[in-house]
């Protein structure tokens, strides 16, 4: 059994995917362990209560400086023993440290067709406003392997979705939700965890 610990910054739209997915057989042979947020105030952590999930909640702005912060963070993450960490809408960078202890064992769901609209500040409504103002007709998700770059690992799935007419930021990002960060997510969570897709990314 896979055992998966979900990084989590807000609401937990992606999370609550992967929680459905298990509930209806989509995904197989894993189980959420736990689910780490850096935000109190985030829905997600609510989710997770209401999933029987394990969760734990610590900010930077608990600690001194950010070295503290990364040391405690990776602690906790470790705690769970995790064989896979899901960043799902998780707003803080990874310290180098944990990106390397987890290298070929972490995923990141990013709201774009990677390498548009990706790297350093493009995260939430930020990419779909920017897809927006370019005029793009075709936008999607990617879910990717986490390095110690922002948005750089190696690729596992993209889905494309249509960008309309009169779309809003926000009509935008629910599309890119609906058709495809809850359906990329889960399937590459569990194509993992049946030996489909390695831990290396081959």
């Amino acid at each position: 059994m896979l055992r998966v610990v979900v990084l989590v910054s807000g609401g937990g739209t992606n999370l609550q995917a992967m929680i459905d997915a298990i509930k209806d057989g989509r995904i197989t042979n894993a189980e959420i362990v736990g689910v780490f947020c850096n935000n109190r105030g985030a829905y997600a952590l609510e989710r997770a209560r209401a999933a029987g999930i394990d969760s734990c909640c610590i900010s930077p702005r608990d600690y001194k400086d950010r070295q503290d912060f990364n040391e405690a963070f990776l602690n906790r993450i470790d705690e769970w023993k995790p064989d896979l960490v899901v960043l799902a809408g998780f707003l803080v960078i990874i310290p180098p440290k944990m990106a390397k202890r987890y290298a070929g064992r972490m995923i990141n769901i990013h709201p774009s067709l990677i390498p548009s609209f990706c790297g350093t500040g493009y995260y939430g409504l930020k990419v779909h406003e920017e897809a927006l103002k370019r005029g793009v007709k075709i936008t999607g998700a990617t879910v990717h392997f986490v390095d110690e770059g922002t948005d750089t690992g190696r690729i596992i799935y993209q889905k494309a979705v249509e960008v309309k007419n009169g779309d809003t930021p926000e009509i935008l990002q629910r599309r890119v939700m609906e058709q495809a960060e809850w359906i990329i997510l889960p399937k590459a969570v569990n194509d993992i965890a049946n030996g489909l897709i390695s831990f290396n990314g081959e």
